[in-house]
């Protein structure tokens, strides 16, 4: 897509440089999403990739993703074999309606800041406890979970000179196994519903994204999947869900049901932590 209004493109090279940004400048990571339609609110694009950020930062408390990490990095870098939740990052990858090449543009925090529900990186993310790092446009730093980010569909807490800095998983989360279970109208369709479990030692952890407007993370006792599902089902209102030519209220309501059952199998399946 041609962005005709675009009067210039900064690259920013330190945090200072991102200094008045404005509703009129688009942030730029991988820009899969600001090239896909007209922008025409925009004048001027700020690429962030100036900036440098290391992509991927292993420490002994877990992993540091930075916002303009794309997609293909995340799902194809060594991380440490007792991380036995990293292949969800894959799973995820393959939940969004993307071919590989736009894996290697697309960054983690650019799908992440677009609040979509259907946001495959807020899925993965909502289920591994993930922290994230905002860069405050008065220059202080706020940490969020991603259910205080994501605050409506297509909306997050983000206001005109905000940058998301960095995601954080904590090792911990990292170590424990994972199951992502999608549904979509058509097979290469949007995912109408994503369930994504966590096997803790106390029970399952279920993160519920696509079928509602804004991501839910429910922690259970149990890893009973009839009980899992019976928990999950009443944790969310059922005015969380919606409808739209994606698939209707009621069944994403219904399926939701189904595939947290079957997260729950397939974590009961994995090796205990």
């Amino acid at each position: 897509m041609d962005l005709h209004t675009i009067e210039s493109i900064e690259i920013p090279r330190t945090r200072a440089d991102l200094t008045g940004l404005t509703t009129t400048d688009g942030l730029m990571s991988g820009g899969t999403w600001l090239m896909s339609e007209p922008q025409l609110h925009l004048r001027r694009l700020i690429d962030l990739r100036g900036l440098d950020w290391p992509d991927l930062t292993v420490t002994d408390s877990g992993l540091e993703i930075a916002a303009t990490c794309t997609i293909e990095t995340l799902m194809s870098a060594h991380y440490p074999p007792e991380w036995v939740a990293t292949p969800v990052f894959a799973a995820a990858a393959a939940a969004l309606v993307a071919s590989f090449k736009i894996w290697k543009n697309a960054s983690v925090g650019g799908n992440i800041c677009l609040g979509f529900p259907a946001g495959a990186m807020i899925s993965m993310t909502s289920a591994l406890d993930a922290r994230l790092l905002v860069w405050k446009s008065d220059g202080t730093d706020r940490h969020y979970s991603i259910p205080e980010f994501v605050i409506a569909q297509n909306e997050t807490i983000l206001e005109p000179g905000d940058v998301l800095r960095s995601i954080t998983i904590p090792a911990s989360a990292l170590a424990q196994p994972t199951a992502l279970r999608k549904m979509a109208m058509s097979p290469l369709g949007r995912s109408g519903v994503v369930v994504v479990g966590r096997r803790r030692p106390t029970g399952a952890l279920i993160s519920v994204t696509a079928a509602t407007q804004v991501p839910y993370v429910i922690a259970t006792d149990s890893m009973e999947p009839d009980m899992v599902a019976a928990l999950v089902d009443s944790a969310i209102p059922p005015q969380a869900y919606y409808s739209d030519a994606h698939g209707t209220a009621d069944w994403r309501h219904h399926v939701t049901g189904v595939l947290t059952r079957d997260v729950v199998v397939g974590l009961a399946g994995s090796p205990k932590d």
